[in-house]
């Protein structure tokens, strides 16, 4: 079985079943003959960009965000890394500091990713705010924005 299959009978099995642990996603796979250890769901879980969000049986359960950067063109990559002086995170707050005057250049390119969890942003003059729903989400969108920046 290939990792490609192997990932989509994961994202098939959390669009099913609400799953909240690792071992019980590696439990479920070893439940359709496919051996994984708890390490190669994690890298699975990372790899497909997996996050915990509320539940309705269970508090909580594995989903997928969807990231879509196909908007996103070399340039204006390339424009974001030249700008961008830093980024960090607090709780769900992303703050992106840019050179003077170029926050709103900034805040256009993050408004491309349209990641879902992103609530919105606020630009001042080299300061960019960028408010998710939630710690994780933070996450994923900090992940993001720092691999933009090289």
């Amino acid at each position: 079985m290939t990792k490609k299959e192997r990932q989509n009978i994961l994202l098939e099995l959390i669009g099913k079943y609400e799953i909240d642990t690792q071992e019980e996603l590696t439990e479920k796979l070893n439940e359709r003959n496919i051996a994984v250890t708890q390490a190669t769901v994690s890298r699975d879980i990372n790899e497909l960009n997996l996050v915990k969000v509320a539940g309705k049986v269970k508090k909580y359960k594995y989903a997928r965000v969807e990231i879509e950067s196909d908007a996103l063109s070399e340039k204006d990559i390339n424009l974001f890394r030249e700008i961008t002086a830093s980024v960090t995170c607090a709780n769900n707050l992303i703050v992106v500091k840019t050179l003077v005057g170029n926050a709103n250049a900034a805040g256009m390119i993050v408004d491309k990713i349209n990641i879902q969890q992103v609530l919105g942003s606020i630009a001042g003059d080299d300061t960019l705010l960028i408010v998710t729903k939630s710690n994780r989400d933070a996450e994923i969108m900090l992940k993001r924005l720092k691999e933009m920046m090289g």
